[in-house]
């Protein structure tokens, strides 16, 4: 499978899928809140327009299974870990092309030509590893390849939904800086509820200022994405009295119309609260953002 250059019609295809559909299909229009939240941007605009989803190829072959290790766990789990687990849970033939595809990927890092051999490998590993590992699979070729800012957005923009949330989950273990942030700004334009929750992991939570920061949290509201998923949550609500503001004018906004208030809403606002005892220091996050303070 080659990776050609992200059209508006292909993105549309990879960034929407069931959830996100479910999330678009109802009767109900956004509230203010929502609308400023949900920030217009090209992925955004796609998937609003209502395109076929064409789910990756491997996430068919295994729709039914649950992963190990998804989602932030991806994020959380030192390498060594994730390959430990993952070889101990694969059958002999995907083991040896996921041993094979990690050496190719160590000779031969950083990005070749049109396209490199560890790009290949990372458009094939649902197939080869089935979808319940092919995240954890795409991470680790990505690491061997020791994949910098540059590879990791050539990955992003020319793959398909699951290669992006690979490359985001593979975010804080590659790039130490900002310089992959436009990455994490994209998959939050999208209403690709599976693309969001990769996006609000460690990496946002070093990096997001709070400004984006807080309007990721208020995004994950109202598509519904489970509040647990935001990394070090509790460390950067502490004390944003700029955050519980949004989300009283959010629940206002919510009810007024009718409308129920996410429960999630109520834990986030509970952490705001500045006589709340400060969470201890998350290691995940490593050096302290700019959380509680205006950007």
């Amino acid at each position: 499978m080659t990776h050609p250059r992200a059209t508006p019609a292909n993105r549309t295809a990879d960034t929407e899928g069931p959830t996100a559909v479910k999330a678009l299909a109802g009767t109900e229009g956004p509230t203010p809140a929502e609308a400023l939240a949900d920030t217009a941007g090209p992925a955004n605009a796609q998937t609003r327009a209502g395109a076929t989803a064409r789910p990756d190829a491997g996430d068919l072959a295994g729709a039914a299974s649950e992963p190990d290790i998804q989602g932030a766990a991806l994020a959380r789990t030192p390498p060594a870990d994730l390959r430990s687990h993952l070889a101990a849970r694969l059958g002999a033939p995907a083991r040896a092309w996921l041993h094979r595809a990690l050496d190719e990927a160590a000779e031969h890092p950083g990005t070749h030509g049109p396209i490199s051999v560890w790009e290949l490998r990372i458009a094939e590993a649902g197939r080869r590893c089935g979808a319940e590992h092919a995240d954890a699979a795409r991470v680790l070729i990505l690491h061997a390849a020791r994949a910098d800012a540059d590879a990791l957005s050539r990955v992003y923009f020319q793959g398909t939904a699951a290669e992006r949330r690979a490359v985001l989950h593979a975010l804080p273990h590659l790039v130490p800086g900002r310089e992959a942030l436009p990455l994490v700004e994209d998959a939050l334009r999208t209403n690709d509820t599976r693309l969001l929750a990769a996006a609000v992991g460690p990496y946002a939570a070093r990096h997001l200022d709070s400004h984006q920061w807080r309007h990721a949290v208020l995004k994950c509201l109202f598509t519904g994405v489970p509040i647990d998923t935001v990394a070090d949550l509790a460390r950067r609500a502490h004390r944003d009295t700029e955050l519980a503001r949004m989300l009283g004018d959010y629940a206002a906004e919510r009810t007024a119309a009718g409308r129920s208030v996410p429960e999630d809403l109520h834990r986030v606002l509970t952490l705001t609260d500045p006589t709340a005892t400060p969470p201890a220091s998350a290691a995940e996050c490593g050096t302290r953002g700019t959380d509680g303070k205006e950007s």
